[in-house]
């Protein structure tokens, strides 16, 4: 794996944006995506899965070599993509409103399924990590922050593979402290809420 000794992780080094990886990266992203969603629902004949299993094998012996750290990957960098390329991410369609709030939608597939149709509480929880990380941090104009507490408060069942509306906003800011807010809906319906601490780094912080 190639390595970036300039890339210690103090001061949460920002991603540098990168083309690498081309124009079918995209592509790319929602192939790996599609994959995980056969893998988590195809009840396919023994000989299928075989099959299948071997072609999964040969493209990791093909992607092995190109392993790379998370200073130099495209994934997270690629910042004409959605989620910046970021295969392990919710994918979400966001944007800062002219009030200062951060709003868009999120899409669960059937990769997140937790059990009769609905979200995993583990996806939704990965979901207002990102959600309200990004809302601290776009807000406050501050990258430099890591998670403090989330406490997510699972309202009503959250579907998978149905467009869900989310809304995020900053409650208070004391000192190093960013508190933040923000909902997962269905229409008019609050599915999820949650609440986090964002604390700002200190300068070689990790």
């Amino acid at each position: 794996m190639r390595t970036d000794s300039n890339h210690a992780g103090g001061g949460f080094n920002p991603p540098e944006p990168t083309a690498h990886g081309g124009p079918d990266y995209g592509r790319f992203i929602e192939a790996v995506r599609a994959l995980q969603d056969h893998a988590r629902g195809a009840d396919a004949p023994d000989a299928v899965i075989t099959e299948a299993a071997g072609l999964i094998e040969k493209v990791s012996a093909l992607l092995a070599p190109y392993d790379a750290d998370e200073w130099n990957s495209p994934s997270g960098r690629r910042m004409d993509l959605p989620n910046r390329g970021n295969v392990s991410s919710v994918p979400v369609n966001l944007a800062v409103t002219a009030d200062d709030r951060v709003e868009g939608t999120a899409f669960f597939r059937r990769f997140h399924l937790g059990r009769n149709g609905a979200v995993h509480g583990g996806a939704l929880a990965l979901l207002f990590d990102s959600l309200l990380g990004f809302t601290a941090a776009k807000l406050t104009r501050s990258p430099y922050q890591r998670t403090g507490y989330l406490h997510v408060n699972y309202r009503k069942i959250a579907p998978i593979e149905k467009e869900l509306q989310v809304d995020a906003g900053i409650d208070r800011i004391e000192g190093r402290k960013i508190f933040v807010v923000g909902k997962l809906c269905d229409g008019d319906d609050v599915l999820t809420e949650a609440q986090a601490l964002f604390v700002r780094l200190k300068p070689g912080q990790p």
